[in-house]
């Protein structure tokens, strides 16, 4: 590809993944007049707009969406010629990594993932954002996020994801008001919490009404970092993933009680940009972030498909 068409597609793919003039200059190292100037340029060569500005942003043609994908792996296929010849060092970057967590992936796989990100890049910057489930694909495939954490399945050619924890759930009470027994009648008399489903925890909420529990439900939260404050101050139920749970029970007075019937639930997956479009430093992020959480890379390598 001549360097002049492959500024071209770099500009393409910078903007198609910022959605900004301005941040697409930020990243590319140019003025804003240059990524005007290149994108005259791909409006005339590929005879369509390509980006439509919608207030602040750029949204892309359906042309541009089906030029994406194509011109992206040119990029990355270069890219990777180039970092081949440098390897990356995790001591020595500065560079910033952004990850989409839930609530329960910010309280339980966070800290993990910080002491090992702080011992190995000390001079590394690490950006949470909230995973909204319908946006993670998108947001992955764009370069807008790095690395995320989920039970949603996202059945897409275009991410790679590896489970690692296969997730069983529980009942949780305070200590002051444990369930008296265990069986199909053990929710008798009791009054459940309810969480908002986002970040694909949606099971709990099937399993209430699959077996009548709705009409239970004294109290509905948006977050799951609610839970352990009002539990521990109530009465009150709440149906939580296992691993969830014993992170709450370390910290708060609360009781674990196994359930009289499964919640059948997807396991947490680590979800990346496929592998051949990953760059050395997000290769490295994958890695840190599975054996920070007792997973090691290798084995946790399945075909990205899957």
């Amino acid at each position: 590809m001549p360097l002049e068409d492959l500024n071209l597609a770099r500009t393409f793919v910078t903007l198609y993944e910022t959605r900004s003039a301005t941040a697409a200059a930020d990243r590319l190292n140019v003025t804003q007049p240059t990524v005007s100037y290149a994108l005259g340029r791909l409006r005339r060569r590929f005879a369509d707009d390509l980006f439509r500005r919608r207030g602040r942003s750029f949204v892309p043609t359906p042309r541009a969406s089906s030029l994406y994908h194509s011109l992206k792996d040119a990029v990355v296929q270069i890219d990777r010629a180039v970092d081949e010849q440098a390897e990356f060092d995790p001591a020595a970057t500065r560079d910033e990594f952004t990850l989409a967590l839930s609530s329960i992936g910010e309280q339980v796989f966070l800290p993990r993932i910080l002491q090992r990100f702080r011992q190995e890049a000390p001079g590394a910057r690490l950006r949470v954002i909230p995973a909204k489930s319908l946006e993670v694909e998108d947001t992955l495939v764009r370069g807008a996020v790095d690395l995320s954490i989920s039970v949603s399945v996202l059945p897409t050619q275009y991410l790679w994801r590896t489970p690692f924890l296969p997730v069983t759930y529980v009942a949780v009470t305070s200590r002051r008001h444990p369930l008296q027994h265990t069986g199909t009648t053990m929710f008798n008399g009791r009054r459940f919490v309810r969480v908002a489903a986002h970040g694909g925890h949606i099971y709990p909420n099937q399993a209430l009404e699959r077996h009548c529990l709705l009409d239970s439900v004294a109290m509905w939260v948006e977050s799951y970092a609610t839970v352990p404050l009002v539990v521990e101050s109530s009465d009150l139920v709440a149906l939580l993933p296992r691993h969830v749970g014993e992170v709450y029970a370390e910290r708060h007075e609360l009781l674990l009680h196994d359930l009289p019937w499964p919640i059948d639930s997807p396991p947490v997956s680590v979800y990346t940009r496929t592998r051949e479009r990953l760059s050395p430093p997000e290769h490295w992020l994958r890695r840190l972030v599975l054996e920070s959480l007792g997973t090691r890379a290798d084995e946790a390598d399945i075909p990205p498909h899957h």
